[in-house]
This record gives structure tokens, sequence and C-alpha cells, in this order.
């Protein structure tokens, strides 16, 4: 904070000027240029003063959440999908960084994925869940069996996501056994899927489970899904 300053009036002045030279340190006709000199000095260092330093609060993730709302460290090739997987997850009552999580994993937004055990699409549904009319590769048709079902085992789950994912990956029965008697596939499945997840929900920028699924098993599968994309 400035200090107040001094001010010598002119009245001041003139008294001074009339006392005798011995009476003090400084002789009378002295203090009149001393009074202006100081003054000129207050004005400069006022005109010129540097502005205060900004106080550092710590550094910034300067990482934006995309226009969709999902979490930023999803793939390209899933925030692709933003505002379909916004629109299905509303109609299923299903969180959307949820929804995101699955696609991620299943085909990291790849419409015509299919996997060895015959799921397809973009989150890999098995065919007996379709009807004879369904196409399976529509993504409308296939986020709304898929998302159905996720949605069923959030219930069975009583709103774990860790257990509703294990019943999406290995089915609705594994949801009351004990983990140690999943399939390694669903162990896989939970391994990855809860912490992303966790990630999304804690508002974090980066999830270092993500990163470790696409060096693991991500690479080409996120490949393919830009091209088909």
């Amino acid at each position: 904070m400035p200090r107040a300053r001094s001010h010598i009036t002119y009245a001041e002045q003139t008294a001074a000027a009339g006392q005798e030279q011995g009476s003090g340190c400084l002789s009378g006709f002295m203090i009149p240029p001393l009074a202006v000199l100081l003054v000129s000095c207050l004005l400069v260092a006022f005109v010129f003063r540097l502005p205060a330093p900004t106080p550092i609060s710590g550094m910034k993730n300067t990482a934006s959440v995309p226009a969709s709302g999902l979490a930023p460290f999803f793939r390209p090739e899933v925030q692709h999908w933003g505002d379909s997987i916004q629109r299905w997850a509303a109609a299923s009552s299903l969180d959307p960084n949820l929804v995101a999580v699955i696609m991620q994993i299943e085909s990291c937004g790849d419409p015509r994925a299919r996997s060895r055990s015959g799921a397809m699409g973009l989150f890999q549904v098995m065919p007996f869940h379709f009807t004879v009319t369904d196409n399976p590769y529509d993504p409308d048709t296939n986020a709304l069996r898929g998302l159905a079902y996720m949605a069923r085992s959030l219930q069975a789950a009583n709103g774990d996501a860790h257990l509703a994912l294990a019943g999406y990956n290995g089915g609705l029965g594994v949801i009351a056994r004990a983990e140690w008697t999943w399939p390694a596939e669903t162990l896989r499945y939970v391994q990855y899927g809860a912490p992303i997840y966790e990630s999304a929900l804690r508002g974090e920028t980066q999830s270092a489970a993500l990163d470790e699924w696409y060096a693991k098993y991500g690479v080409s599968l996120c490949q393919q899904a830009s091209e088909n994309q």
C-alpha cells in the first residue's frame, strides 16, 4: 500500500526561510529547492510506478471439455459421436460418460465393428438382442438395444457402475457373484472401464486407465473406427 505524502505549504516555506541559518542542520535557503525536488521525485515515481505482480495461484489445466459434455480424454473416434451419445444416454436414462466408456472399450466408435463371438456395432451387441427387422449396424438401433441392456445391468447392480459394467460384458448373472469367479475378459473389462468412468466423474482431463487400454488393445481398433466413420 503506498504511504501518504507530506506536503510543505507556502506558509511553512516562508517561515523556514526567515529562520537563522545556524538554527538547524539545513539552512533556510535550501528548504524550498529540496521540497520541489521531493515533490518531483514522488510525481515521477507515481507516473512510472511498476504494476503490482500478479499472484501465482498454481498451474491450471487448459484442456477444455468438448461441447458434447463428454470427458475430454475419450478418443476422437468416440468424441465423433458426442451429440448422439447425449441423445442415446437421455433416452436410456444413463450418464453420457458411462455410455462413452462402453463405446470406447467395445468399438472405439466403429459402427461396423464385429467380434469373433458375433457381437456387432458401436456397442458390440449380441445377435439375440435384435429383432428380425433390426439393422444391427444402424447406430441408433445398436444404441437402443445395447443401452437398454446396460440400463438393466445398472438396475440389477443397484446403481453400482463397477458391477453394471461387469454385467454388460459377462451377463447379468455375474453381478451377484464374487469377482474372483468372473471370466478373465470381464475382469479386464472392469479393470479399465471402472477407472475410466471414475476419472470422468471427477472431472479429470486425462485417464491413465484409458491410455493404458489404448496402448494395449485400442490402437488398431481406433484406427479401424476412424476409417469407418
